[in-house]
């Protein structure tokens, strides 16, 4: 079993979220800090609610951040992401091959679904898992096994492709093969991700 991430992996995502964090912050005159990206990045959206009411000192709920969060990130999912180099024609040759494939992400249901079905990639995968759904994070190896076992599967024989290393470290505490995906908003855990990883490609194009 073959389970991708979506956002920075499948596709080109990452900068949306970056682009409403900032203009979120700016709003209240706050800046974008390296500790508010560690506080949010790769987590899913109401534990990243939680942390942003708390650092921020605000007085919205949760449930209020998040409604913003979505209304910020708008249309995006529907108009503005691409598709990252080489995933098409992978998963075109892992099809062809007879591998089975799935998406675990961490992505709201509603921009993932969006976002698949607008590029054509939904036709690939047999099933899509969320971590907000399943309310656990992807670094936790739980959710990992969780997914081995909706698939039939023994997490043996699954390879996790992602671009975040905490991700890549839960697919490898939960006994999986992990291939860590470059992505330039991460570009500072790339070290990290080859020491952690069983293989680390910038490009789907290397798989080819």
């Amino acid at each position: 079993m073959l389970i991708f991430d979506m956002d920075g992996t499948l596709i080109d995502s990452n900068g949306i979220w970056r682009q409403v964090d900032e203009t979120f912050l700016a709003k209240r005159g706050m800046p974008y800090t390296q500790e508010y990206y560690e506080g949010v990045a790769h987590t899913i959206f109401p534990l990243a609610a939680v942390f942003t009411k708390e650092y921020c000192k605000l007085e919205e709920s949760t449930d209020e951040i998040m409604a913003e969060w979505m209304e910020l990130a708008g249309n995006m999912y529907a108009e503005e992401v691409p598709v990252k180099p080489g995933v098409v024609a992978y998963l075109e040759q892992c099809r062809d091959r007879g591998e089975r494939m799935m998406v675990l992400t961490s992505s709201v249901p509603e921009h993932c679904r969006t976002a698949l079905e607008h590029l054509g990639l939904m036709q690939y995968f047999e099933r899509i898992l969320f971590a907000h759904e399943l309310k656990i994070e992807k670094k936790d190896p739980a959710i990992f096994r969780k997914a081995a076992d909706l698939a039939g599967v023994e997490p043996a024989s699954c390879t996790v492709f992602d671009d975040s290393v905490a991700a890549c470290r839960g697919a490898k505490a939960a006994g999986m093969k992990a291939v860590g995906v470059y992505d330039p908003f991460f570009a500072q855990t790339e070290e990290e991700m080859r020491q952690v990883c069983d293989r680390f490609i910038m490009s789907f194009e290397e798989m080819l």
